[in-house]
């Protein structure tokens, strides 16, 4: 069969690319949050030895692609995959994989659970099609590991601190370590300016005492995150959100906002930027 027998666009939808090589293709593989089992490894490792050049790449969205794939056997190894339970990942104008860091399952930072959102929102989005290409990650707080502000949505885990004064031993160490200085010592007491935290749980993990302890818990909504060649960081939605459900429902209003009023190959940040930010998140949030 020839190159000129396969539809390039096509393929990319359901993450299959064409190199650069003639007749060779890269295999792009789903994943959420950059997990898989050890058999699907496996099996990944097989069918890029059998079918590839005994190679593995992972991308920057915590992926795996197995490149030079000829165009007679891409079926083959696709079965192969699919028979591990492993399908095919994204490229083009949609939404791809969710990508997210391992949250407060295993790390001490980490304030919200990240799989289960990332889950979800793989669930709900994984490949629909949008104006073009569309990127979501899950982060377990402002340490920001997994690069939400680096994505079109980005989800992160947030905490209001909260100053127990009994129990403070007035060690002075939430004033050092506090990464924006919001923490300031005044009269005697601890005290937090908001408008320059950044909800991260460096003074509840790290207090001796647990003198600061986690009030307000919830989830920070990252909106028209990119990289690139004209890179945007995402901006913020107001406030701390305190409710998956409310969480969800400003995701899903957000991409049918994109879907509604987003120009072909522009970018959500960029979208926002030509409407105005203030606006869309007003209609995002409800406030028109």
């Amino acid at each position: 069969m020839s190159s000129q027998e396969f539809d390039p666009a096509a393929l990319r939808k359901v993450g299959v690319i064409q190199q650069k090589q003639a007749e060779y293709f890269a295999l792009r593989l789903h994943a959420v949050a950059g997990d898989f089992t050890p058999d699907k490894i496996r099996k990944v490792a097989e069918v890029a030895d059998k079918y590839g050049r005994g190679q593995i790449h992972l991308s920057t969205r915590q992926g795996i692609e197995i490149h030079f794939i000829h165009q007679d056997h891409l079926e083959e190894a696709r079965k192969e995959l699919e028979s591990a339970g492993i399908i095919m990942g994204a490229c083009g104008p949609r939404v791809r994989i969710v990508a997210g860091c391992p949250g407060s399952a295993t790390c001490r930072w980490g304030i919200i659970e990240t799989k289960e959102v990332a889950g979800y929102l793989d669930r709900t989005y994984f490949r629909q099609d949008t104006p073009y290409k569309f990127k979501l990650a899950v982060t377990g707080c402002p340490h920001n590991c997994a690069k939400a502000t680096e994505n079109d949505i980005g989800v992160m885990g947030g905490i209001d601190p909260e100053w127990d004064r009994e129990a403070c031993i007035d060690c002075g160490l939430c004033e050092n370590i506090c990464p924006t200085a919001a923490i300031t010592k005044t009269d005697e007491r601890y005290v937090i300016d908001f408008s320059k935290c950044i909800n991260c749980s460096i003074c509840t993990s790290s207090c001796p005492v647990e003198a600061w302890k986690p009030g307000r818990q919830g989830f920070i909504l990252w909106l028209g995150g990119t990289l690139g060649k004209t890179p945007r960081l995402a901006t913020r939605f107001p406030g701390l959100i305190e409710s998956k459900e409310r969480l969800y429902e400003l995701i899903d209003r957000a991409i049918e906002y994109y879907r509604a009023n987003g120009r072909k190959k522009e970018r959500f940040g960029f979208t926002m930027d030509r409407i105005g930010v203030e606006k869309v998140i007003r209609e995002l949030a409800g406030n028109t």
